[in-house]
C-alpha cells in the first residue's frame, strides 16, 4: 500500500490545501498544443503542487493533432499512470482514451475542456460567464454599430459555451437594432494566424465598416488586432480571454478592451489535487468541491467550476498585485495613468 502526506502551500497570496496526496504515483498530463503561452503556466501550477508531494508528473504535447493525442494518452498509461489530466484537442474523438482509462482503472480529469463523459472529473472556469463577461466589456466599450464574432475551435466545446454567454448579453442591444452582427467564425485550433485570416476576409466583406470584435480569446484577439492593425483600424473594441501577457499589454496600450483573467495557477493546482485523489482511489463523488452538473448533451458529470476575473484598463493592478505579470510587461509602450 502507498503512503499518504498532508500538506499546505502558500501560493500567490492564498493558501493552497493538499489532500492527502500519495507518494510515488505518477499524474500524467496530455496537452493538446503545448505552443500557446497560457498552458505553460497551468502546467508550472500542476508540478508545483506534485513536486512538493513526491508524486511523479509526466507529460506529453499533441501538438494539435487528436490521433497523436490518443496514442500520447496510450503511452502515459503504459509509463504507468495512476491517474490522467487531459487537455482534449477534439471532445468528439477522445472517447477511446477515456475508455482505456476507464479499463485500467485510471481517473481522468477534463482539464478545462469539456470530455462528455460521465467517468470523467470536468474541471474548468466557468466558461459561460466568460462569453458574458467579454460581451459585457465590448458592449459598454462600443454600445452601437456592426459586431464581429470570432469564436473558439470548432472541435471544442468551450467555444460554444462562450458564443452562448456572449450572446444572451448581446441579445437585447441586437433586438433594439443598436448592434448588428456583420460576420462571424470558428477559429480552427484557436490558432491566432486563423482568426487573422477569418478577420480580413470578414473586414473586406464589409469594406472595413465593422465597429467591434468579441474574440474568445487572447489568441484569437492578437490575431483580430493584426488584421485591424494592418487596416488602420487598431483601438476599436476587442474582447479575449485567459490573461496572456501580450494581451494585457494590448489592454494598457488600448488595443484590445478586456482579457478575462482565468488564473491558470489556481487552476493548476486544483488538477493536482484531484488527480492526486484519483490515484490514491477515491471515488469521483467524494473528491473534494465536486458537484452534478449536467452536459448539453444530459451527461451527468461530477464537476468544479472557478471564478473568471474581467481584467480592463481600469483594474490591470489585480493581475500585477497577483503577481501574474509584473508593471513593465503590462505598461511597455503605454501611457496610462497606470503607467505613468
Amino acid at each position: 500500500m502507498k503512503l499518504f502526506a498532508s500538506a499546505t502551500a502558500l501560493v500567490a497570496g492564498a493558501i493552497i490545501g493538499t489532500a492527502a496526496i500519495a507518494e510515488d504515483m505518477i499524474v500524467g498530463v496530455s496537452w493538446s498544443n503545448f505552443q500557446e503561452e497560457r498552458w505553460k503556466t497551468d502546467e508550472a501550477a500542476i508540478k508545483f503542487i506534485l513536486d512538493k508531494e513526491g508524486v511523479q508528473y509526466i507529460s506529453a504535447d499533441a501538438q494539435s493533432s487528436s490521433a497523436k493525442q490518443l496514442s500520447d494518452i496510450e503511452s502515459l498509461i503504459a509509463q504507468g499512470a495512476d491517474a490522467l489530466i487531459i487537455l482534449a484537442q477534439d471532445a468528439a474523438s477522445i472517447g477511446p482514451a477515456v475508455q482505456a482509462a476507464a479499463d485500467e482503472g485510471i481517473g481522468v480529469v477534463a482539464y478545462d475542456r469539456l470530455i462528455d463523459d460521465e467517468r470523467a472529473f470536468y474541471l474548468t472556469f466557468d466558461n459561460v460567464e466568460v462569453g458574458r463577461m467579454q460581451a459585457r466589456a465590448v458592449l459598454a466599450a462600443q454600445p452601437t454599430g456592426n459586431y464581429v464574432m470570432i469564436k473558439g475551435s470548432p472541435t471544442d466545446p468551450n467555444a460554444d459555451f462562450l458564443r452562448g454567454g456572449q450572446q444572451e448579453i448581446l441579445q437585447s442591444a441586437i433586438d433594439k437594432g443598436d448592434i448588428t452582427i456583420v460576420g462571424e467564425a470558428y477559429t480552427d485550433g484557436w490558432v491566432p494566424a486563423n482568426a487573422q485570416r477569418n478577420m480580413e476576409q470578414i473586414l473586406t466583406a464589409n469594406d472595413n465598416n465593422v465597429d467591434a470584435v468579441v474574440a474568445s480569446n487572447d489568441g484569437t484577439a492578437g490575431g483580430v488586432v493584426a488584421a485591424l492593425t494592418a487596416q488602420g483600424m487598431e483601438g476599436i473594441a476587442v474582447s479575449g480571454q485567459d490573461g496572456d501577457h501580450a494581451a494585457l499589454n494590448r489592454v494598457a496600450l488600448g488595443t484590445q478592451t478586456v482579457s478575462v483573467w482565468k488564473d491558470a495557477r489556481e487552476l493548476g493546482y486544483a488538477a493536482a489535487k484531484i488527480a492526486a485523489q484519483m490515484a490514491e482511489g477515491r471515488d469521483l463523488a467524494k473528491i473534494d468541491s465536486s458537484n452534478i452538473w449536467t452536459s448539453p448533451s444530459g451527461t451527468k458529470m461530477y464537476a468544479r467550476f472557478l471564478a473568471p476575473v474581467p481584467i480592463t484598463q481600469d483594474n490591470l493592478d489585480v493581475v500585477i498585485d497577483a503577481k501574474w505579470i509584473n508593471k513593465e510587461a503590462v505598461c511597455a509602450g503605454a501611457t496610462i495613468p497606470l503607467c505613468n
